[in-house]
């Protein structure tokens, strides 16, 4: 799937750029399936990292961590069982999320914990 609308275009470059500068390779964005979609894999050595990119303009309403929901959280669980069934990987994984507020960037670790 592609992002249209260049906001959401945007956010993902910046994060994609921000995860390369961290020594991640990305391996797909936007990979999509049944359950959902995943908006940047990587990978650095054995670790496979699935991340979740969200923009808001502001912190406003609980910020764009608060659009990460239960029901967010069980699509991302899914896709992410979905894509190893067909993309084994003996290393480590892990889902975490690239938040964007405005300018601001955060990157935060496990959000399955």
């Amino acid at each position: 799937m592609r992002l249209n609308h260049p906001t959401g275009q945007a956010a993902e470059e910046k994060a994609a750029n921000y995860l390369q500068k961290q020594g991640f390779k990305i391996v797909a964005r936007n990979w999509h399936c049944a359950f959902g979609e995943i908006d940047i894999i990587a990978i650095k050595k054995a670790l496979l990292l699935f991340v979740e990119v969200k923009y808001r303009k502001s912190a406003a309403f609980g910020g764009a961590a608060y659009s990460i929901t239960p029901s967010k959280l069980l699509k991302i669980r899914r896709s992410i069982e979905f894509y190893l069934q067909h993309n084994p990987h003996k290393g480590d994984i892990r889902a975490d999320a690239v938040l964007i507020e405005g300018n601001q960037l955060s990157h935060i670790e496990n959000i399955m914990d």
